[in-house]
Order: structure tokens, then sequence, then C-alpha cells
């Protein structure tokens, strides 16, 4: 009995460690742009990161069939989420402007290809919303790299 417990544990390790190799550098991706950390020194990212691989390694034996790397990016976004706070210094990055929110929706949108609706869900917010959050955080980038014609303020650039 031993034995074979030891040899589901062994087995249980092998899995996530593959998965790990095959996911962590996308997942990480998404948590440095989540906590707006350049790539080089991402303290935060990685703490988030470990701590949603972690919660998803507790989760592994009753993920059967369904997507791990789904599983571990809602273990990000609600460590994110419950921590965001902590993400509201300046770097000096594209992601800067943005909310918390505004940049996890727009991380989960457009870096991570997740559906509008399954974005809502995972945020507790109607579809509606989410939209709308999507349309002003792409909106806030793209006035602060228009530049202004002569007369006119980035604002009303930005807005047609």
């Amino acid at each position: 009995m031993r034995q074979r417990r030891s040899a589901q544990q062994r087995r249980r390790a092998l899995e996530f460690e593959t998965f790990c190799a095959g996911a962590a550098g996308r997942l990480l991706h998404a948590a440095q742009l989540l906590t707006a950390e350049p790539p080089d020194a991402a303290p935060q990212a990685e703490r988030l990161l470990t701590q949603a691989l972690a919660r998803t390694y507790a989760r592994w034996d009753r993920l059967r069939g369904e997507d791990p790397y789904e599983t571990a990016r809602q273990q990000l976004v609600a460590r994110y989420a419950q921590t965001s706070w902590r993400y509201r210094r300046t770097t000096g990055g594209l992601l800067d402007r943005l909310s918390p929110q505004e940049r996890l929706v727009l991380v989960l949108r457009m870096s991570e290809g997740v559906a509008e609706e399954q974005t809502a869900a995972a945020l507790g917010l109607p579809p509606e919303r989410v939209h709308q959050i999507l349309m002003r955080a792409s909106a806030a980038m793209l006035s602060r790299h228009t530049p202004a014609a002569p007369g006119r303020t980035r604002r009303e650039v930005a807005t047609p």
C-alpha cells in the first residue's frame, strides 16, 4: 500500500513538473503584466505565480479532464484580485495608467485571449461591464501614445 501511494505521489509530482515546464513562462508573463513589473525584476509577479501554482498543485488530483492551465490562470486572477492594492505603484511601464481592474481585464482579454463572458464570470461582472472596462483601458493606453494635434488635447485625439 505504501509503495502504491509513493508511486502515485511521484507520478503526480512528475505530471505537475511537466505542466509547469510548459505553462510557467506564459503564466509568469501574465503575472508580470498584471503587476506591471519589468521582466528583468519581477518579485511580485513571481510571488503571485508561485501562489497560483501552489493552489493548482493542491487541486491537481481533482483536475482530471479539466485544463490545468485554465485552473492555474483562475488562481492567478484570484490571487491578483485579492492583493491588487499592492500593485498600484508606478514603474514607468505601459500599463501604469490603468487601475488593477482595467489591467486585469486587459490582460485576460487581450493577452490571454479569454472570452468576454468567461472574463465576466471570473470577475463576477456582467459582460457589458467587462466590455466597458476593456474599451476604457484601451482608450487610456491609446491616449498615452497618440500625439496630440496642435490645439487639441490628447483626450480629444483619443475620442472621435
